[in-house]
């Protein structure tokens, strides 16, 4: 099986991120796998288009597990989600070997994946950040060339995103209402999400 992604992005070559897919492809929908490989992209793109030195692997587990506080399995009734996928991270860092810090980093990648930062302070935090907001509502899409954001729909389809993640959102911001979740449905992540262009870009199907 190809490392390759999309034409011209690779998954990094190594045990932990083979590991992260795996988890994320055994608990997550499909349509969540491909937002969270999309969003490795975005990132891994913007990087390398703009010689911004990552470190891919941390990028790829923390794009990976970034929303796996979603799934009931790793669902909290007490933390964001995000909070507790940085948990996961954690834990995963944890059994791959990974230093204390390593772990850390991939944890404030994950949380801060909802709460922005800047490139300066956390080079995959940012990166996380700005991928998933394109992928989700559709922000600063010229960033991207267009037949790159086409190539890569194409290859990793849309499918049900956008009414699975209202879903969830909506789920989370019932139960946590002080949370990032509620906040983003307060401030209209559905709308977003119903408008991204992404979605103009290639075929959605149901599930």
């Amino acid at each position: 099986m190809s490392d390759e992604i999309v034409p011209g992005i690779t998954r990094p070559d190594t045990p932990c991120a083979g590991a992260a897919l795996e988890v994320c492809t055994t608990y997550c929908s499909p349509a969540i796998v491909n937002h969270c490989l999309r969003s490795y992209v975005w990132g891994a793109s913007y990087a390398a288009e703009r010689s911004i030195t990552i470190d891919a692997e941390l990028l790829y587990v923390a794009a990976m597990l970034h929303d796996i506080g979603l799934v009931p399995e790793f669902d909290s009734h007490t933390v964001p989600f995000e909070d507790a996928g940085g948990h996961v991270a954690w834990v995963f860092g944890a059994g791959a070997g990974w230093p204390v810090a390593r772990r850390m980093r991939a944890a404030e990648v994950i949380v801060r994946h909802m709460r922005g930062t800047e490139l300066g302070e956390d080079v995959e935090g940012h990166l996380l950040a700005i991928a998933t907001s394109l992928d989700i509502s559709g922000r600063s899409p010229e960033w991207w060339p267009e037949p790159f954001r086409r190539d890569v729909v194409r290859v990793l389809p849309r499918l049900a995103l956008r009414d699975e993640f209202v879903r969830c959102f909506e789920d989370q911001a019932r139960r946590k209402p002080e949370s990032s979740a509620a906040a983003a449905i307060a401030n209209g992540i559905a709308g977003r999400l119903a408008a991204n262009v992404l979605d103009a870009t290639g075929p959605v199907s149901a599930d």
